[in-house]
């Protein structure tokens, strides 16, 4: 009414409101029509501005074609976020993270959650870090930020925003009804890896009963922000058809889901307890994902254990068999790989599969060397065991991909960790840790003889 152009108000509507083209008409004292102000989006963020606006002009000069203008903005959008691939339904997506500590740790956990990422099936269009002295309650970063979000997912295509910090159930919703797109945390793009690489039925049953867990507090409202999460990441696998059952449906199915647990480790109890009367020992390999524990049991074992370059390709332990040239065998174990921030519900569901490395006589824990974060994940490692209470187990830290890291770096790793270094590709590296995984584990048979005693009127092989 008083002839202002249009607002920073009116310009977010634009967005937010995924409008074509924005126009205010001012109007004089008389009641006539003065200028018009018109706005729309830009493709590309140039000279960082997110939309254009024309200059104002008096209705009856306005020849501008509305149609023509819409469709080449169009065209110029689809161009610009590029076309998909016949048959590529990949989520496209922006990583956020919003931290209040170290720019470095938190670059570091971003350039992690863009693998997990990866490993989930996801395209990554772009990453967003904002460093605030505290977290916002509502929408963990600040709304201004969270408007260039929105502004940044419309010129790129994203219809996720995958943010690198645990959300509380309101955030998820706040967050979804402002941006109108998906939202998933850290802890549901894992729980979203596990669902898709879980074969055997105890890894399966514990996904669905950590997924179930996770997603109980955010069932308590049936709402938009619900819906939006339910099919692709973060809503696939053995419970994606439970998660928007109500509250009492899913605390039965988790109770259920508990039994069948207990049942199955009955199973793999009675196996364990098979291992145990062969007198083998049993060395477990651990370490952070993707360090390549995998590929080093297939290549002492000869074995074709699945291995893929992506966190979390082994979910389902394996064991084989290893002779040394002693005449010493040994039972080897492939565990799942650990990471930082595991999301609780996880561990708790997975602790069972964990406590078979209770009956590890040795932990071979493997390091990715020419990680330059080696050294963060072998406490993230540690922290992990410490919390499972195997802290006290008898460890040997193996170096792997030394090939890629300059010899001399290696060498000091070594001496620093008393540890041994081997490239799982190349089996004529393994013989020296072979050497001293037969002098450790003679080394603790040693101070651990074995002694004859009865039980249950059968004569079987015990630890003193």
């Amino acid at each position: 009414m008083k002839g202002e152009p249009l607002s920073q108000e009116d310009l977010l509507d634009l967005a937010l409101l995924r409008l074509d083209l924005m126009g205010a008409i001012g109007v004089q004292p008389d009641g006539l029509p003065s200028f018009v102000y018109l706005a729309h989006l830009l493709p590309k963020n140039l000279e960082n501005k997110n939309w254009l606006l024309l200059d104002p002009v008096h209705p009856s000069q306005l020849e501008l074609d509305f149609e023509q203008l819409i469709r080449s903005l169009e065209e110029e959008f689809a161009r610009v976020q590029g076309v998909r691939e016949l048959g590529d339904n990949r989520e496209r997506a922006i990583l956020v993270s919003v931290t209040s500590g170290s720019k470095f740790e938190a670059e570091d956990s971003l350039a992690e959650l863009k693998e997990l990422a990866r490993s989930s099936g996801i395209l990554v269009l772009d990453s967003v870090l904002q460093h605030r002295p505290k977290p916002d309650p509502k929408f963990l970063m600040g709304k201004g930020k969270l408007q260039e979000l929105v502004l940044k997912a419309l010129q790129l295509g994203a219809d996720l925003l995958v943010f690198d910090q645990e959300l509380t159930p309101a955030q998820v919703r706040t967050l979804a009804d402002f941006t109108d797109l998906k939202i998933i945390d850290r802890a549901q793009l894992i729980l979203d890896i596990f669902a898709q690489r879980a074969h055997s039925r105890v890894g399966k049953v514990q996904v669905e009963l950590a997924q179930l867990k996770y997603m109980l507090p955010r069932l308590s409202t049936r709402d938009d922000a619900l819906s939006r999460l339910t099919g692709g990441i973060g809503g696939r696998g053995p419970g994606e058809t439970k998660l928007e059952v109500d509250r009492r449906r899913v605390k039965d199915r988790i109770h259920r889901l508990e039994n069948e647990l207990k049942h199955l480790a009955k199973g793999r109890e009675q196996c364990r307890s098979r291992r145990l009367k062969k007198e083998l020992p049993i060395v477990s390999i651990v370490g952070y994902t993707n360090a390549g524990k995998s590929t080093l049991l297939n290549a002492l074992t000869h074995s074709q254990v699945y291995v893929e370059d992506q966190l979390f390709a082994t979910l389902d332990p394996t064991s084989r068999r290893l002779r040394f040239p002693r005449d010493l065998e040994v039972i080897i174990t492939d565990t799942v790989g650990f990471i930082r921030d595991l999301p609780k519900d996880l561990m708790e569901a997975f602790r069972s599969t964990l406590d078979e490395l209770e009956d590890a006589d040795l932990l071979l824990h493997v390091v990715d060397v020419s990680n330059p974060r080696f050294e963060e994940q072998i406490q993230a490692v540690n922290k992990i065991l410490y919390e499972l209470g195997l802290h006290t187990k008898p460890t040997l830290i193996v170096f792997n991909k030394e090939d890629k890291v300059d010899p001399k770096l290696v060498e000091n790793v070594c001496r620093l960790y008393q540890a041994v270094s081997i490239s799982a590709l190349q089996p004529d590296t393994l013989f020296k840790l072979t050497q001293r995984m037969e002098k450790e584990l003679t080394r603790i048979l040693t101070q651990n003889p074995l002694s004859l005693e009865e039980e249950e009127g059968e004569k079987v092989l015990a630890y003193n």
